[in-house]
């Protein structure tokens, strides 16, 4: 009996062992399976401020927030941008509750126009060398200013810059002349300005040098610890990526050409489905993207009435002029399809020019073959039967037979017509065929 209660014992010794074991496993699975949240998140941000760049910012400083991280660092690359993206980026940084660090890098990248505004709301500031900042006068997107429009835009914008430039302890009056001037400056002028807080070689030379400052957030002064953080770098997903793409001028000018083709393709053959599915996302993704271009209106008119003039050439016999018209509404609207002075907004010949041509060759040559399809000659069917030669099968004249074309016809005249004799097919009424003699010859 002893022995049997030792044997318990023992086994049940065993099995809380292997429980033990076992929970520890399962809490090492878990634990080793959770994602590791960076203490410092590093985000690249190059080209036009737009939308897009606007939602990529927005969702990383609200992770790094909801993540409680030490900083997120924008490595800034722009030409500027829209306006009303700006500002919400801005708006976005100014009420981080973590420090948001800008850091125009590498060589060679600037911050201009709208990045200046984004560098100055920036808790730190600061440049690589061999990079520039400055010239953020506003511009007219998407039309023309007055002088007075002009002048009103311009002060809010440089009455905007300063009061960011004050509430980070910057140059308000330089920031105040890069919009009224345009003034641009290398990174040494702007730290000797301090219009930035420190000019570093690389990011770790950075982080190291800012580590124990002392900046203000939304949440209060937070002393910033760079010391033996994890570093996290962070690049636009698919869907960022996309987006940024079908919003360039070039890319969305092809997707809306794109787009009518698919169209027109349907139009001419119903049915045919694939074409008129491409067409139409294809015109879908070009309207997004024309929300964040200036567009012309006028421009994007002239193009639809260049298709529509291709159209036409079908119906109406112009001897080309329609076609010509149709080339040349076609130009004039791509060229004037995006209206800034910026030239990043605007299309480049080289790409107008084949775009033109091909698709005034592509409705030109789709024309022409309906056309021609439209007139030819039926070949077969009833209507087939006109102009045809055949022998007459009994006597004709209110009524009789013909063998047309190897088949046996009902057939009437207004002559009278012997059997045997040849005739010719004049018209088809009904399943009855109309002859005449064929003259002899």
């Amino acid at each position: 009996m002893k022995r049997l209660d030792n044997s318990k014992a023992a086994g049940v010794i065993i099995n809380q062992m292997k429980k033990k074991i076992l929970n520890f496993l399962l809490l090492f699975i878990l634990f080793t399976s959770l994602p590791a949240f960076a203490d410092i998140v590093v985000i690249k941000v190059e080209g036009v401020v737009n939308p897009v760049m606007s939602e990529f910012i927005s969702f990383h400083i609200d992770t790094v927030t909801a993540e409680n991280s030490e900083a997120l660092v924008i490595e800034l690359d722009t030409p500027g941008g829209l306006d009303t993206s700006m500002r919400s980026i801005v708006k976005k940084i100014t009420s981080s509750e973590v420090p948001v660090i800008v850091y125009i890098a590498p060589g060679g990248a600037r911050a201009a126009s709208a990045g200046v505004f984004i560098t100055m709301a920036a808790h730190v500031a600061a440049m690589a060398p061999g990079t520039n900042i400055g010239a953020a006068h506003p511009v007219g997107i998407g039309g023309q200013m007055d002088k007075k429009m002009i002048d009103k835009v311009t002060n809010d914008a440089a009455a905007y810059i300063k009061t960011l430039a004050q509430s980070r302890n910057r140059n308000a009056v330089w920031a105040e002349s890069a919009v009224r001037d345009s003034v641009s400056i290398t990174e040494q002028e702007a730290l000797n300005l301090k219009v930035i807080d420190y000019v570093s070689a690389d990011l770790d030379t950075l982080l190291t040098t800012i580590n124990g400052n002392t900046v203000k957030t939304l949440k209060g002064e937070i002393k910033i610890d760079t010391k033996g953080k994890v570093l996290s770098r962070k690049t636009m997903g698919m869907r960022h990526k996309i987006l940024s793409a079908i919003s360039h001028p070039e890319v969305a000018y092809l997707l809306m050409l794109l787009g009518f083709y698919g169209i027109f393709f349907e139009l001419s053959s119903p049915g045919t489905i694939f074409p008129g599915v491409i067409g139409a996302v294809s015109l879908i993704l070009a309207f997004y993207s024309f929300q964040t271009l200036p567009v012309n209106y006028a421009g994007l008119l002239l193009i639809v009435l260049a298709i529509v003039l291709f159209l036409l050439e079908i119906k109406i016999t112009s001897f080309g002029l329609l076609s010509l018209g149709g080339v040349l509404s076609l130009t004039l609207g791509s060229i004037m399809l995006f209206d800034s002075p910026l030239p990043f907004y605007n299309l480049s010949l080289k790409v107008i020019l084949p775009a033109v041509i091909l698709t005034s060759l592509f409705f030109i040559l789709t024309i022409g073959l309906i056309v021609k399809a439209y007139r030819r000659k039926p070949l077969t069917g009833a209507e087939g039967m006109v102009g045809l030669e055949g022998i007459a099968k009994t006597d004709i004249h209110e009524d009789g037979q013909v063998f047309v074309n190897g088949e046996l016809w009902n057939a009437s005249s207004t002559e009278l017509i012997s059997t045997g004799e040849k005739i010719f097919v004049e018209k088809e009424d009904h399943l009855r065929l109309h002859v005449r003699k064929k003259a002899n010859r």
